[in-house]
C-alpha cells in the first residue's frame, strides 16, 4: 500500500505517519511534511523524486503531475487502466491525506491583503482530494485529523479500508473542497473596485453542516433537519449539550434560540421564558431562583408548555420550583448535580447545557459575542441579507423628549424593557418594572391592539400596570397608543421617535403628566 501525506496543518500528522509506516505502508510525500518526517527516522519519497521533476514557482507545481494523479485515478478494476500504469512506470496510490491550505485562517485575520489570500489558495492540495475521492473504491482520502485514529483502526484490524469506510471519507472530501470553494468565493467576490471588502458579497455561499435529522417540522406533515454553521459562534444554540430528556422538535430548537438569545444578551442573572417564539416572561434577579419566579408571574398561561432560558448555573432549590410546571425545554450554562436529579424522572424535559460567550464586551465583533453578524430570511427563490440587530442601548443613548424627567429606576428599567423589546414580535409592546415583565402584546397588525393585549394578559396575572415604564419597539404613529399604554397605569415610555406626528405624541405625553425617552434605535422583529 503507498500513501501520499501533504498536510498544511501537521496536528497528528507524525504520530499517523509513524503507524502507517509499522503497517508496512510506503510514505510517499512533499516539501514540509516530507522534512518532518524524514527529521523523525522514517523513511519517505519525496513526490519529486516520484515525479521525476522538482517543484517549482514557490512550491505552486508540485502534485500537478500524471505520476500522482494517474496513481489516484487509476480504476484497480478496469484492465486498461492497470496497463496504462505498468506501461508510464506509474504506481497506485491507495491511502491521500490532505488538508488544504489555511485560506479561511488567513482572510479571517485582521488586515489580511488580497496578495496574502491569494497565496493561499490551494491549487494541487483540492485537486489531488477530488481524484482520490472520484476514485472512492480504491483509494481512503482523508482531508482531517480526526479521521486519523478510525482509519488505522481499520487498517489495524483488517489490513484494508471497507468500501462504507472509503465511501464515507470520499464524501466528507467533496464536502471540505466545497466549503473551501465558497470560502474563496465568498471573500473574491466581496472585493470591491478600491480594494475594500464589501460586506455583502455578490455571491453567498451557505456552508452548513447538518446536526441532526429532525422527526417532522413545524407541522407533522413537513420534513426537517437541524444544521449548523461551518463554524459556529461559540455560546450559539448550536453548541448546546443536551444532558436528558427525548429528542428536540423543529419548534423546540426555534423557540430555545429565541429564549436563548434574549437571555445570554443579561449580564446580570435572568430568566426567559418563551412561548411561540415570542417571550412571555422575562426578569432578572438576585439568582436563578429567583428570576424564574419573577419571570413566571408575567403570564403563567402561556408558560404551560414553554421554554426557559436561564443566564446562570442553577440549582436544587431553582429545579424544584422549576419543575412545578411543565416545560419542554430548560436551558442554562450549567445545572448543579442535585438540580439535574430533579429532572431524573422527567422524561419529557428536555435539559440543555450551553457555555455563555466568555468574550463580551465592547469592541467585540458580534461573534465573539456568541451572536449572528448576519441573518438570513428565506424568500421565494431568494434570501434577505441583513446585519443582525446586535445595537445595544445605554443610558447615553436616551434622548428626554418630555417636561417630566424619569427617575433612576425608570430609567433602568426602560433599558430593560427596551431590551426584552427587541426579541418580542412586532408590533411589540412590553409592560415591565422593578427588573420584570408585566404585560407582554406581540405580533399584532396594530400597535393598539399589542397595547391592549399586554394589559389583559397581565389583568389575567394579577399584575398591576400602575407606575410601570412601557418599550415600543417602534414609534407611535399617533397619540392613540399612548393613551391606551398610560391609561392601563404606565407613567414612563421608551420609544425610537421619527414619526411625523412626533410632536403631537409628545403633547400628549406631557398632556398625560408621563415620561418619554427616545432611543433613536426600532427594533423590528418579523
Amino acid at each position: 500500500m503507498n500513501a501520499l501525506l501533504s498536510v498544511s496543518d501537521k496536528t497528528g500528522i507524525l504520530e499517523f505517519a509513524q503507524a502507517l509506516h509499522a503497517l508496512g505502508v510506503k510514505l510517499i510525500s512533499t516539501g514540509g511534511t516530507a522534512k518532518l518526517l524524514a527529521d523523525a527516522g522514517l523513511t519517505v519519497t519525496e513526490v519529486a523524486e516520484l515525479t521525476g521533476f522538482p517543484e517549482m514557482l514557490d512550491g505552486r507545481v508540485k502534485t500537478l503531475h500524471p505520476k500522482v494523479h494517474g496513481g489516484l485515478l487509476a480504476r484497480r478494476d478496469v484492465p486498461e487502466h492497470m496497463a496504462a500504469l505498468k506501461a508510464h512506470g506509474i504506481d497506485t496510490i491507495d491511502l491521500l491525506v490532505v488538508n488544504l491550505y489555511p485560506f479561511e485562517a488567513t482572510v479571517a485575520k485582521p488586515g489580511c491583503t488580497l496578495e496574502d489570500a491569494i497565496e493561499n489558495i490551494d491549487i494541487g492540495g483540492p485537486a489531488m482530494v477530488r481524484s482520490a475521492a472520484k476514485n472512492w473504491k480504491d483509494v481512503g482520502v482523508l482531508t482531517d485529523a480526526t479521521q486519523y485514529a478510525v482509519v488505522l483502526d481499520e487498517l489495524k484490524a483488517s489490513g484494508k479500508l471497507s468500501d462504507k469506510t472509503k465511501f464515507s471519507l470520499s464524501v466528507a472530501a467533496f464536502n471540505r473542497i466545497s466549503q473551501y470553494d465558497g470560502a474563496i468565493s465568498d471573500y473574491l467576490s466581496g472585493i470591491q473596485p478600491d480594494g475594500s471588502h464589501a460586506l455583502f458579497s455578490c455571491q453567498a455561499n451557505g456552508r452548513f453542516v447538518k446536526l441532526q435529522d429532525l422527526r417532522y417540522g413545524e407541522n407533522p406533515h413537513q420534513q426537517a433537519a437541524f444544521y449548523r454553521d461551518l463554524y459556529p459562534a461559540p455560546g450559539s444554540l448550536v453548541t448546546a449539550k443536551q444532558l436528558h430528556g427525548k429528542e428536540l422538535s423543529f419548534n423546540n430548537i426555534a423557540d430555545a434560540d429565541a429564549a436563548w438569545e434574549c437571555v445570554k444578551s443579561f449580564d446580570v442573572p435572568a430568566c426567559v421564558i418563551v412561548k411561540h417564539a415570542n417571550p412571555c416572561g422575562v426578569a432578572v434577579g438576585a439568582d436563578a431562583l429567583e428570576s424564574y419566579s419573577k419571570a413566571f408571574k408575567t403570564d403563567p398561561t402561556s408558560a404551560f408548555g414553554g421554554i426557559i432560558a436561564l443566564n446562570r448555573i442553577l440549582d436544587e432549590r431553582g429545579a424544584l420550583q422549576i419543575s412545578k410546571q411543565f416545560v419542554e425545554v430548560l436551558m442554562a450554562p450549567g445545572y448543579t448535580p442535585e438540580a439535574l436529579e430533579v429532572f431524573k424522572t422527567k422524561v419529557n424535559v428536555r435539559i440543555l447545557q450551553i457555555d455563555l460567550p466568555t468574550n463580551t464586551g465592547a469592541g467585540k465583533s458580534a461573534w465573539d459575542n456568541g451572536r449572528n453578524a448576519v441573518d438570513v430570511k428565506r424568500v421565494g427563490s431568494g434570501l434577505l441579507m441583513q446585519t443582525a440587530d446586535n445595537r445595544e442601548l445605554t443610558l447615553a443613548d436616551l434622548k428626554v423628549v418630555t417636561t417630566v424627567q424619569p427617575t433612576a429606576q425608570q430609567l433602568q428599567d426602560m433599558l430593560f424593557a427596551w431590551k426584552v423589546a427587541k426579541y418580542v414580535k412586532s408590533n411589540a409592546i412590553v409592560f415591565c418594572a422593578g427588573g420584570m415583565t408585566m404585560g407582554v402584546g406581540a405580533g399584532q397588525m396594530s400597535r393598539l391592539d399589542s397595547a391592549r393585549i399586554a394589559s389583559i394578559k397581565a389583568q389575567h396575572a394579577g399584575l398591576s400596570l400602575q407606575g410601570t415604564v412601557v418599550a415600543s419597539d417602534a414609534f407611535f404613529p399617533f397619540r392613540d397608543g399612548l393613551d391606551v399604554v398610560v391609561d392601563a397605569g404606565a407613567t414612563c415610555v421608551i420609544q425610537p421617535g421619527g414619526s411625523m406626528r412626533d410632536d403631537e405624541v409628545i403633547a400628549a405625553a406631557n398632556e398625560r403628566g408621563v415620561a418619554m425617552v427616545y432611543s433613536g434605535v426600532r427594533h423590528f422583529r418579523h
